[in-house]
């Protein structure tokens, strides 16, 4: 089993930047998928970023090239850099795992955060 603990939400203007921690309870070293997801009201959850084992890593279009998601595996955390947010970026932000896997849709994931909020507005 393993908790994930989210944080560094908050809120901030159209244009600027977050990063998103993601403190695990064990080593991540062997985790295969390490994951971040957003909800905004009234939407589904959805994938943003995930990261394997391996180093390999891949974003949603929608973020690709203003998000980056990183892992430490020393510190058992896994991060999420955000920057030139938009306000359709606000939503709640969740870490999620899948520890057997190389998948990083939602219903793969095994582990979940509780989420930490995002809200970028002027």
């Amino acid at each position: 089993q393993v908790q994930l603990v989210e944080s560094g939400g908050g809120l901030v203007q159209p244009g600027g930047s977050l990063r998103l921690s993601c403190a695990a309870s064990r080593n991540i070293f062997s985790i295969n998928t390490m994951g971040w997801y957003r909800q905004a009201p009234g939407k589904e959850r959805e994938w943003v970023a995930h990261i394997f084992s391996n180093g390999t890593r891949n974003a949603a279009d929608s973020v690709k090239g203003r998000f980056t998601i990183s892992r430490d595996n020393l510190k058992n955390t896994v991060y999420l850099q955000m920057n030139s947010l938009k306000p359709e970026d606000t939503a709640v932000y969740y870490c999620a795992c899948a520890s057997g896997r190389y998948e990083w849709g939602p219903s793969a994931m095994d582990y979940w955060g509780q989420g930490t909020q995002v809200t970028v507005s002027s």
